[in-house]
């Protein structure tokens, strides 16, 4: 076996990891990133993120055609659906991504190695698959990523009964779909298939959707997905999922079983730290899978690092992104910061959900006193000429400083409005800061402009 050495090895090319690659290349760090996968791009671009806002795209317009389309006068008869075209679409925009990770790390310089990486000990990691290679190297960084959780009471098959991934790519529109759970990842693979024409039943354990976000949100989410055509149960205990021929049978606690076609298992994701050779080295994860890093990233074993959801914290593309980032900086001798206060999260179901810092529950909690600025998306024009007026925009600004604490938004285009509050956040800003910053009419950004203008109860278009 070919012997190799670089100055950092990032092992895991997910946006944690190949993000800290082209970092550390750019630092002038010669660096390699391993990937068992033929592709670069973890979970995210492969079988998470990307993929399925590409169907969330696609299936919103059909929808859209269907239903909507009439009101701005636009009469189409007959809208067919071509399941194969969607997923065909899908494919292109996830290899478009993933090629340009192998363009950017030639360009950056960053070198690739495919196959499975295990730690042989703390200054070497064997590769074996498409690449068979040992490489040894002065610092090693674990970007391992997650996986979709599994309960050991559901019987995945990977076809009838499955996870996100699983339901990415159906080769046909379920008559009958259970999701059991219903957090994001959940609700938006919900939203593709109600959309394309299954009954879609929703199966919560806990009494509300997407638990950690703003609970006020959340129920009007609730009300505007029930609309909708979602059937969401919430407490809803569910005992055991199984595969009866080309049917499956959902076993509920205190009710009758559900029969349908297919079942999506979404109950949140776990590190995926095994399989690494972590014992070669001595070091242990926690009692859940995750490894514990101090404040620098660093490990307990030397020279060693982790980042990205296999350490905790918010499972998250960007939030993976700016630790690698921050991580290969101070590596580099750059001073570097990373803010978990304000780290935005969205669910991109329609409306879309974002919010960024504190809930109302969480400063309750906290005891912290807050002033609250409302603006419904009814109240702006732009939203009106959309056709797009269900949600509201939520500032919550503290008594004392008047510094933004926390942001939340349900409405079109959440996901997008949601940057301004992190950047207002981000450098400290009042809600006053935001109410004297001109906001261009007619724009869905005048919703946050009007809710910071309400937290001072000097709202323009609002009662």
């Amino acid at each position: 076996m070919k012997t190799v050495r670089h100055e950092l090895v990032v092992l895991g090319g997910g946006p944690a990891g190949y993000v800290a690659a082209i970092r550390a290349a750019q630092l002038g760090i010669d660096v390699a990133c391993i990937d068992e996968n033929d592709r670069f791009g973890g979970t995210c671009l492969r079988v998470g993120c990307i993929p399925s806002k590409a169907l969330l795209e696609s299936s919103h317009l059909y929808e859209e055609a269907q239903h909507r389309f009439a009101e701005h006068g636009l009469k189409i008869d007959g809208v067919q659906l071509d399941l194969d075209a969607m997923m065909a679409r899908k494919k292109k925009i996830v290899d478009a991504l993933t090629g340009g990770i192998d363009m950017l790390f030639k360009k950056k310089g960053v070198t690739p190695y495919r196959g499975r990486g295990r730690f042989r000990d703390v200054e070497s990691i064997q590769v074996e698959g498409q690449d068979n290679v040992l490489i040894q190297a002065d610092r090693i960084l674990i970007c391992s990523g997650s996986r979709p959780s599994k309960l050991g009471f559901v019987e995945e098959d990977g076809d009838r009964i499955g996870n996100s991934t699983t339901a990415l790519s159906f080769p046909d529109v379920p008559e009958r779909l259970v999701v059991i759970g219903g957090g994001y990842i959940g609700l938006e693979m919900s939203s593709v298939w109600n959309r394309l024409g299954s009954k879609v039943i929703v199966l919560e354990a806990l009494d509300h959707i997407m638990p950690g976000i703003d609970g006020e949100l959340a129920q009007m989410a609730h009300r505007i997905f029930k609309k909708q055509g979602m059937d969401i149960r919430t407490k809803t205990f569910v005992e055991s999922a199984k595969r009866d021929g080309d049917e499956c049978v959902v076993a509920i606690k205190d009710a009758e079983p559900i029969r349908c076609d297919r079942v999506l298992l979404s109950t949140g994701r776990t590190p995926a730290t095994d399989d690494l050779g972590l014992e070669a080295i001595g070091l242990e994860t926690d009692r859940r899978g995750f490894i514990p890093v101090n404040a620098e990233f660093e490990t307990s074993a030397d020279h060693v690092y982790a980042i990205g959801d296999c350490i905790g914290g918010a499972m998250l593309a960007h939030k993976a992104m700016e630790e690698g980032i921050v991580c290969v900086e101070r590596i580099a001798g750059v001073k570097s910061h990373m803010n978990y206060d304000v780290i935005p999260a969205i669910v991109y179901t329609h409306p879309e959900i974002a919010m960024v810092g504190k809930t109302e529950e969480q400063l309750k909690e906290e005891g912290i006193e807050y002033n609250k600025g409302v603006c419904p998306f009814g109240a702006n024009g732009r939203a009106r000429t959309l056709g797009e007026f269900e949600g509201r925009v939520k500032i919550l600004a503290d008594v004392e400083t008047d510094r933004v604490l926390g942001v939340h938004i349900l409405g079109a285009r959440a996901g997008d409005l949601i940057a301004e509050a992190a950047s207002a956040m981000e450098f400290g800003a009042s809600s006053e800061d935001i109410a004297r910053t001109c906001h261009a009419h007619p724009t869905l950004s005048e919703a946050v402009h009007e809710a910071a203008l309400a937290v001072d109860s000097r709202a323009i278009h609002t009662i």
